[in-house]
């Protein structure tokens, strides 16, 4: 790696050894998920801790849905267990709204707020106030291969139905072979399941409420979209699907035994990194399927850095933070692991460098995909709120894992669609009668 390099570009943005050596000694303790970008990102941290020894970084490396679960726990009770939170656009503005993040102001000039897009910005404040420091955004996409495509005579449009996936599968699909047609999110989560889940109902013209706030689980569009889903994974997707997230379906298609994935557009890192996974030099990228609207197909997301108020060592982990998001933390990346490794999705910059354009395949796909993305427009008939994979409500991160849960089941084959969805309509119903968003 090129030191004098990384630590010019670390000086660029006026964070200096210098800086760190009036500080107090500080731990900051960071909640992170178990994803590939975070996991790199505690190891590249041994960077930051030399430039300020006198911060100590102390990791808790969680599976997505635990994280959730802990974070919410802690903020919402003034644990002060974390001074750095990985959270997303459905947190940030929500949670800084209530007074539960620190602003992310003062920034050093050199930080570049300029080079971030707009839309990662929007979906991490409220009221103009931001709440949290992007780390990397996403959309989702459709990721194939395509000397399976090839060799069966397939050709993938730039944006294909969901019928068209279901073609593909069932012609690509090779149990005996371990070759599946299909990868899915199945493991219960609002952040899991539900994400793909709501992007294909939104395909299908569904949506979460209706105007007067009402559920629709029990209408027609949700019915033709979760048998669908049921129907296709359930035929195509591999065994056990229902316990299948990100993480499990990133190994399965590395492994060969995915002909199709729709999910996070990060993943095109992975997919195509010849270290990590055996098709490398396979994969093609295709817009996240549509079917009666191309409305809210593709995700709209930011894993993102946030300061809890309840932290006793704000300085430091605003140091860090500010660190870990800018554009010296990409030239590190860079420079250890290769520029199409660089944290996606969030700089204007990276999407001007023709370097990361010829090393990173999917790039241009990424940056259509997540300007494809409206969460002020992501449902074929109007709807009362913000938000594509998710309603940004208070209520929806309760709601939705229990009603992810029950589709997890109708997937698993414990229950029937028409009873999960039944159940879905009277508990999110009842959530939302309790939170008062009916008169009567």
């Amino acid at each position: 790696m090129n030191n004098n390099r990384y630590l010019s570009a670390v000086m660029a943005v006026g964070m200096t050894a210098v800086a760190s050596s009036a500080m107090a000694a500080t731990k900051v303790t960071i909640g992170t998920v178990n994803n590939g970008d975070m996991v790199r990102m505690q190891g590249l941290s041994e960077e930051f801790e030399k430039l300020y020894p006198h911060i100590d970084l102390d990791w808790v490396v969680l599976e997505e849905n635990v994280l959730r679960q802990r974070l919410t726990t802690d903020i919402a009770t003034d644990g002060g267990q974390f001074d750095v939170m990985t959270i997303g656009m459905y947190e940030a503005p929500i949670w800084g709204e209530k007074g539960w993040l620190t602003p992310m102001k003062d920034l050093p000039s050199d930080y570049d707020m300029a080079d971030i897009f707009p839309s990662v910005l929007g979906g991490l404040s409220s009221k103009g106030t931001l709440y949290a420091l992007p780390f990397y955004a996403e959309s989702s996409m459709t990721f194939y291969r395509k000397d399976l495509f090839e060799a069966n005579g397939l050709s993938m449009p730039d944006q294909p139905s969901w019928d068209q996936m279901k073609s593909f599968a069932e012609q690509l699909h090779k149990p005996e072979e371990e070759q599946y047609g299909i990868c899915l999110r199945g493991k219960a989560g609002w952040g899991e399941n539900m994400a793909l889940i709501t992007t294909m109902a939104n395909a299908f013209g569904a949506r979460w409420f209706d105007e007067n706030w009402k559920p629709e689980f029990t209408g027609p569009e949700w019915e033709n979209a979760v048998s669908f889903y049921v129907d296709l994974l359930g035929n195509y997707g591999p065994p056990g699907a229902s316990s299948n997230g990100f993480n499990e379906n990133l190994a399965l298609f590395n492994s060969g035994k995915c002909a199709m994935w729709v999910d996070a557009t990060v993943a095109g890192a992975f997919l195509t990194d010849e270290t990590q996974s055996r098709v490398a030099d396979q994969i093609g990228f295709a817009l996240a399927p549509e079917q009666v609207t191309s409305k809210g197909s593709g995700w709209l997301w930011s894993w993102a850095l946030a300061v809890p108020v309840s932290s006793d060592a704000k300085e430091a982990a605003k140091t860090f933070i500010t660190w870990a998001t800018s554009r010296a933390y990409s030239q590190l990346v860079e420079e250890t692991y290769g520029i199409a490794n660089v944290p996606p999705g969030t700089r204007t910059s990276t999407y001007d460098n023709a370097e990361y354009l010829e090393a990173a395949p999917f790039a241009t796909r990424t940056l259509e995909a997540i300007g494809n993305a409206d969460p002020n427009d992501s449902t074929l008939n109007p709807s009362p709120y913000v938000g594509v994979q998710f309603a940004a409500i208070p209520e929806f991160q309760s709601i939705a894992t229990q009603v992810g849960k029950l589709i997890s089941g109708a997937l698993a084959g414990s229950m029937s669609v028409d009873d999960a969805l039944k159940a879905a309509q009277s508990i999110t119903l009842r959530e939302m009668t309790r939170a008062r968003y009916y008169s009567n």
